[in-house]
């Protein structure tokens, strides 16, 4: 008899696991809301990817609606914030050096259960430890027919500073950060063709990927902040729809200042800068914004509109200034913004990141002008052709 009971009380969970079962079955059947386990879901960064440098790690807890007391985000076992109320995100520094580090959410209900999430984040795929600057740039690799080659390993590279050959320290193609600032010229001589500019800036936006640091600038003689990198999508596309048209234009304040914005991790940064005029309102000179872009390793990317691709002048400064930082210069009529856009986006998603220390490390603010190749094949490389050290500050 005891045999027999035991035997019942046994089978017992599974029945009663099955019931449950069908009960949730059949009041999804009905439409009846069946309410789930709370989940912290990390959204930047996310698994796999590389990060270093000031860093957004940002959280969220689903579904919608979860009451949350606490969120506590850890960077290899070590607290780096605790959060009471959305938005939860904090900024950490993952250190200079791209290397593999652990993430780690904890999430208190206001019921008091606990609930986790961790990513691992990646390193390069080659690395040497240094103790001074290192030179990063990007490299975009075609073949005769114009098709972007990938898969190229690190040893197939050369780069040279000043003809001579510098040690490739670091490497990666895959997964790398874009930290991508968008400024987009809004000058009152801008009001025929915003709608067209505002279709293709959000077409544009809603295309990079949720791990991309992505800001959106507005500029006309001023420059302002209108979607930070913590925003999401819906934020930078409502910020989209509120530009206006007004005032003049500050083309080369904004070059300075959105590269001055950018982070030091290693990714890959890129300005895209769309204009439409000649600059008559910049408190600074083209020879400082030059000299700016020299000194940087972002990417610009400029589409000039209106005026630019007629007036000379204007046309070869954004050329120069674009080809100098490795990026392009683009001069195409509206209906054809969005074949632009999507031109850039497919070279960022096939670019090369590339670091090395300069041999000589000396701040003489002298121009280094520097080659990239890859010997033996028939390859066009574009990438960025020299950089400056700045001096130290006295």
């Amino acid at each position: 008899m005891p045999l027999a009971t035991d035997r019942r009380r046994a089978r017992w969970p599974l029945a009663a696991f099955l019931g449950m079962a069908a009960v949730v079955a059949g009041l999804a059947a009905t439409g009846v809301a069946v309410q789930s386990e709370p989940a912290v879901v990390i959204v930047s960064p996310q698994d796999g990817t590389y990060v270093s440098g000031p860093t957004v790690f940002q959280v969220r807890v689903e579904p919608a609606g979860v009451e949350v007391r606490s969120i506590s985000l850890f960077v290899d076992g070590r607290l780096v914030c605790t959060l009471d109320h959305a938005p939860f995100e904090c900024v950490f520094d993952a250190g200079p050096k791209v290397i593999e580090q652990t993430l780690r959410a904890v999430a208190v209900t206001a019921d008091g259960r606990r609930v986790a999430r961790a990513i691992r984040t990646k390193g390069v795929a080659y690395t040497e430890n240094v103790d001074v600057d290192v030179v990063h740039m990007t490299a975009s690799v075609t073949d005769g027919s114009g098709h972007f080659v990938r898969g190229i390993p690190r040893e197939s590279f050369r780069v040279a500073e000043r003809k001579v050959p510098q040690t490739i320290t670091h490497f990666a193609s895959e997964n790398v950060p874009l930290d991508i600032i968008v400024a987009v010229d809004v000058s009152g001589s801008m009001a025929d063709v915003m709608p067209q500019v505002k279709s293709a800036v959000k077409t544009f936006v809603s295309a990079l990927r949720p791990t991309d640091q992505v800001t959106l600038i507005g500029f006309n003689d001023n420059v302002f902040t209108l979607a930070r990198p913590t925003e999401n999508l819906a934020a930078r596309l409502r910020a989209v729809d509120l530009m206006a048209p007004w005032g003049g234009t500050a083309l080369y304040d904004v070059i300075v200042q959105t590269i001055d914005k950018m982070g030091r991790q290693a990714s890959r940064r890129v300005l895209v800068v769309f204009t439409d005029g000649e600059d008559l309102n910049s408190h600074i000179a083209l020879e400082v914004a030059e000299r700016r872009l020299e000194t940087s390793d972002a990417v610009l990317y400029a589409i000039g509109q209106g005026r630019a691709p007629k007036v000379k002048d204007l046309k070869n400064t954004l050329e120069r200034l674009s080809q100098k930082s490795g990026g392009r210069a683009f001069f195409e009529e509206l209906d054809r913004l969005d074949r632009v856009f999507a031109s850039i986006l497919e070279e960022l998603s096939n670019q090369y990141l590339l670091g090395f220390v300069p041999k000589d490390a000396t701040r003489d603010g002298a121009w280094r002008p520097l080659t990239v190749e890859i010997p033996g094949k028939n390859y066009r490389i574009r990438a960025k052709q020299g950089y400056v050290l700045r001096p130290e500050p006295r």
